[in-house]
């Protein structure tokens, strides 16, 4: 950490000690509960330290990421060099007519629930995703026949000059899984959301409907990070992978699920590379039986052990 002793002092000044960690297991810090050691984890707990923090490693020219709630993230086993900045201390969420304002680091669930204490709807596809409000808008996240750009209204952002910055909805450039945000290198500080007032029995409804569903398709209760790849154009992932006859296909304990063929999930003690190479496996066998190339849609960072 010698080479990092000038960055931590200058950290030291911006936030609180016990929001500094190094040499911190990425493991506990993604739901696919892998990954090596970050050089040096930050919890900040306000927008201004996120800037000043951006800027320190700017300065020091350290390379850093920012990460919500690490459920659509992989670090491999050699974990990351540089900064991790974890936004889950700043999470508030402010109801204001039919809007909800929330903090990046809110998690969506959280969001939902406050809407449907509010009897506000439209929000209820983001319901059961496991993740947090700024990742979700930052890839324009969505779910049975919702996403983002359906509820966003703008993004208060911190720009390349580390300063802030709204985006309108058009602004945000909102497409499948991608946005302004990420094609520019942004980091979302809050997200407005424009919902409608709705009926609190039937917005409960929906969102037991679509709880269940997801409990019935989905592999929930082992780790993973949702949708493992994105949609092809003109396919679904899961049916090309299933009709490769690669449900429970096994490397290490990676896994693809045999309950949804479109998770690959960490059965027990799988290592990055397990999954890494699983993944591989079943982009070479799609690619070789149908043709089609598979983006994975979960991000991957950091160094091979």
């Amino acid at each position: 950490m010698k080479q990092y002793a000038k960055l931590i002092e200058q950290i030291n000044k911006v936030t609180l000690k016990e929001n500094i960690k190094l040499d911190e297991p990425m493991e506990n810090h993604t739901s696919f509960k892998v990954g090596g050691p970050a050089d040096i984890l930050i919890t900040p707990e306000n927008p201004s330290e996120v800037q000043a923090l951006i800027k320190i490693c700017k300065e020091n020219n350290v390379i850093y990421y920012l990460i919500g709630n690490g459920s659509n993230l992989l670090v491999r086993d050699g974990g990351i060099r540089g900064v991790v900045i974890k936004l889950c201390k700043i999470n508030k969420i402010e109801v204001q007519g039919n809007k909800i304002i929330a903090q990046s680091g809110a998690t969506l669930y959280d969001v939902t629930m406050v809407a449907l204490d509010e009897g506000l709807k439209g929000i209820e596809f983001a319901s059961g995703i496991p993740g947090s409000i700024g990742g979700a808008a930052a890839m324009n996240a969505g779910a049975y026949n919702g996403e983002m750009s359906m509820v966003l209204e703008s993004t208060l952002v911190i720009d390349n000059n580390g300063e802030l910055l709204t985006l309108t909805k058009d602004e945000m450039e909102l497409s499948y899984r991608s946005s302004a945000v990420l094609k520019n290198g942004y980091t979302v500080i809050s997200v407005t959301l424009s919902l409608q007032v709705g009926d609190k029995l039937v917005i409960k409804a929906r969102m037991d409907e679509l709880k269940k569903k997801r409990s019935d398709k989905q592999p929930l209760e082992y780790p993973s990070a949702g949708s493992t790849f994105k949609r092809p154009e003109g396919y679904f992932a899961s049916v090309l992978i299933q009709e490769c006859d690669l449900k429970g296909t096994c490397v290490g304990d990676a896994q693809v699920s045999v309950k949804h063929s479109g998770f690959i999930i960490n059965k027990e003690s799988a290592t990055a590379k397990n999954i890494l190479d699983l993944i591989k496996f079943v982009q070479d066998k799609v690619k070789e039986k149908f043709g089609v190339e598979l983006s994975t849609e979960v991000k991957i960072w950091g160094e091979d052990k």
